[in-house]
């Protein structure tokens, strides 16, 4: 079992998102016709004839707006593919972090408590546990933020326990 744990979007926050986004457009929900969308509800790909939704998500300010922080510029909005009705949700039982490609690169993004981020680091996967691993060692860093390079989106939060 991995070190830290991924979490996936909460299931308030998309139900939200599945009725008005964060960029504050209307979810449009669709069938993913060939599957692999990256779903952020679950954290597995989507498979094929399943409906799923590309939704604009802003994962530092909903955080921040729990925690008091505020993370003024770092705040994003970028896209995240969800399920159009809710699922199963995510099981932190699996062996890899999600979306673990060999070769695949990710950004590992990390942030304070008081939102601001505390630097970054380019990982080629697998790799994110020694990420975790280095980013924690800052008793300053709150949270971790993994996004995909190719596209920005972000994949998955890991926190401080």
């Amino acid at each position: 079992m991995n070190h830290y744990t991924p979490r996936a979007v909460e299931p308030a926050v998309l139900a939200e998102l599945r009725s008005v986004d964060d960029a504050g457009r209307p979810c449009v929900p669709y069938t993913a016709e060939e599957g692999g969308e990256p779903l952020r509800c679950c954290l597995r790909r989507a498979r094929p004839g399943e409906r799923v939704a590309l939704v604009a998500y802003a994962p530092l300010r909903r955080w921040a707006a729990a925690t008091g922080a505020a993370p003024g510029a770092y705040d994003e909005v970028g896209p995240v593919f969800v399920h159009a009705k809710e699922c199963e949700g995510f099981d932190a039982n699996g062996e890899a972090y999600p979306f673990e490609r060999a070769g695949a690169l990710r950004t590992v993004r990390r942030y304070g408590a008081d939102g601001r981020i505390r630097g970054g680091r380019l990982v080629e996967l697998p790799g994110l546990e020694e990420a975790f691993d280095q980013a924690f060692a800052d008793p300053a860093v709150a949270l971790v933020h993994v996004r995909a390079v190719e596209y920005g989106c972000f994949h998955f939060e890991v926190r401080r326990d």
